[in-house]
C-alpha cells in the first residue's frame, strides 16, 4: 500500500489553515421532508432512527467528539457507526477493517465514494466525521462543530432517558465563547504548531497553544467540569485533544513545553473523563499513534511509530471525585 502524501495549506506567513466544511445539512425533527425523502429547502433531512451513518476513525480527534456524544446520548442505536483504517492510502479514508474492504451497510470501499455521490466535483480532501444518509448514499454533513451539537438538540428524542445535557441552553452563550476559543488554541492550535512551515508561525501557535492551556487548568481548578459540576460539549473537545497529547501531539506536531502529564490539574482532569463511561473505551491509542505518524511524511518521513509513551496512568486514581 502506497502511503498517502497529503499537504496541509499554509499561509503565506507559514501559518496551518484548515479546510472547510463541505457538507453542511441537518438531520432535523423540524425538517418538512417526509419519512424517506431527502433534505427540505433549508437543507435539513428527516430525523429517523437508524436511517444515518457516523463514519469515524479512531485516530481523528474531530471524529472522536462524535463517536463520544453519540454514545453519552444513547443514540447507538439510531445512528449506526461505521470505523475506518487509521493509515490512509492515495485515496483517503478506506474501510480495510471490514470483511473484503467494503462497509457492509453502505457497500463503498473508500469514504470518497459517498463524497463524489453526493458532490461528483468535490477535490478537497476527504474528512471524518461524515454522517451518511443510508437511502441515497450521500455525505449529510461533515461539519464536526455542528454534528455534534445537533445530536445533543436535534436528536434529543431519541436520547436515552436520563441522558446529559450536553448543551444546556442558559449557559450557551459562555459554553460558545469558551468552545470557540479552546478550538483557536488548543484543538486546532496544535495543528498551527505540527504544520507551520515558518518558525514565527510555530512560535506563535505555541504560545498561544500552552497560554490557553494554562488559563483552562487554573479554571479546573477549583471545577470538576469545564462548566462547572456536569459534563458539557467543552469537555468533550478539550478531551479529545488531550487524550492525544503526549502521545502524539507533544513529539509529533513539537508541542513540547510540558507533556500533559506535567500539567496537574489538566492530567488529573483528563484521567477523570477517560475514567468515565463513555469515554476511556473509544480511544484507542495504537490507531492514534498509527495515524499521526504514518500519514504526515513531510513531518514524519520514515514512517516510524514510536513505542512510547507509557499508558499505564491513564487508570490511576485521579481525584476529583
Amino acid at each position: 500500500m502506497a502511503r498517502a502524501q497529503f499537504t496541509q495549506e499554509t499561509s503565506q506567513r507559514g501559518e496551518f489553515v484548515r479546510q472547510g466544511n463541505r457538507f453542511t445539512d441537518r438531520v432535523s425533527a423540524r425538517s418538512d421532508s417526509p419519512p424517506g425523502g431527502g433534505p427540505d429547502a433549508q437543507g435539513r433531512w428527516p430525523l429517523e432512527p437508524g436511517r444515518y451513518r457516523l463514519v469515524w476513525s479512531r485516530a481523528c480527534p474531530w471524529a472522536h467528539r462524535a463517536r463520544i456524544v453519540r454514545g453519552l446520548l444513547g443514540l447507538d442505536e439510531a445512528i449506526s457507526l461505521a470505523t475506518v483504517d487509521p493509515i490512509r492510502d492515495e485515496r483517503g479514508w478506506r474501510f480495510s477493517l471490514d470483511p473484503d474492504g467494503r462497509d457492509p451497510v453502505l457497500g463503498i470501499e473508500y469514504l470518497a465514494e459517498a463524497y463524489r455521490a453526493t458532490d461528483p466535483g468535490y477535490q478537497g480532501r476527504v474528512t471524518v466525521p461524515a454522517l451518511v444518509d443510508t437511502v441515497t448514499g450521500r455525505v449529510v454533513s461533515n461539519d464536526y462543530p455542528q454534528l455534534t451539537l445537533d445530536f445533543a438538540t436535534e436528536w434529543r428524542l431519541l436520547h436515552r432517558p436520563g441522558a446529559p445535557h450536553l448543551y444546556p441552553e442558559p449557559l450557551r452563550p459562555e459554553l460558545d465563547r469558551l468552545m470557540a476559543e479552546i478550538y483557536a488554541d488548543v484543538n486546532n492550535g496544535v495543528y498551527r504548531c505540527g504544520f507551520a512551515t515558518s518558525q514565527e508561525a510555530y512560535d506563535e501557535a505555541f504560545v498561544r497553544l500552552f497560554d490557553r492551556l494554562d488559563a483552562l487548568g487554573e479554571r479546573l481548578a477549583d471545577r470538576r467540569y469545564l462548566m462547572g459540576d456536569a459534563i458539557t460539549e467543552a469537555d468533550v473537545r478539550l478531551f479529545t485533544t488531550l487524550v492525544r497529547f503526549d502521545v502524539a501531539y507533544h513529539g509529533h506536531f513539537k508541542c513540547n513545553r510540558n507533556k500533559l502529564t506535567e500539567l496537574p490539574v489538566l492530567w488529573a482532569y483528563a484521567r477523570d473523563l477517560y475514567q468515565t463511561p463513555g469515554f476511556g473505551e473509544t480511544v484507542d491509542f495504537d490507531h492514534i499513534k498509527r495515524h499521526y505518524y504514518g500519514t504526515h511524511p513531510a513531518i514524519n518521513p520514515t514512517g516510524i511509530v514510536p513505542l512510547g509513551p507509557d499508558l499505564s496512568g491513564w487508570t490511576t486514581p485521579h481525584g476529583r471525585g
